[in-house]
């Protein structure tokens, strides 16, 4: 089990965390990635990922997104809620809401990473 969550934190770019490190001791984008490590170990066929780049560093942001790309291929469903036209733009699909309403919804042909 150890082995499978050091293995997750890799995957997040966490592979320096101590496994005994309590929440609260981590940063804000720490936290999330940690959070993204439990999703990998839960391997659910459905992520719901709200802000999943919201605390981040630009190249974290890069790395995260490149690793949901992945998980994607792999025959996961990923849905990704954010404000971040950057981030949108590097997946699969944009559904834009406004007010509760589609406001557009267009699939993106190429990823650029």
């Amino acid at each position: 089990q150890r082995l499978r969550q050091k293995q997750a934190l890799e995957q997040v770019g966490l592979a320096y965390l101590d496994l005994d490190k309590r929440i609260f001791e981590l940063s804000g984008g720490e936290s999330q990635r940690v959070a993204l490590a439990k999703v990998i170990l839960k391997n659910p066929p459905l992520i719901l990922a709200d802000e999943p780049t919201g605390a981040l560093d630009s190249k974290t942001t890069h790395d995260i997104m490149k690793l949901l790309q992945e998980i994607n291929n792999e025959g996961k469903t990923i849905v990704v809620v954010t404000h971040e036209p950057d981030v949108a733009a590097q997946t699969k699909r944009n559904v834009v809401l406004k007010d509760g309403r589609i406001e557009s919804d267009e699939f993106i042909n190429q990823i650029v990473l």
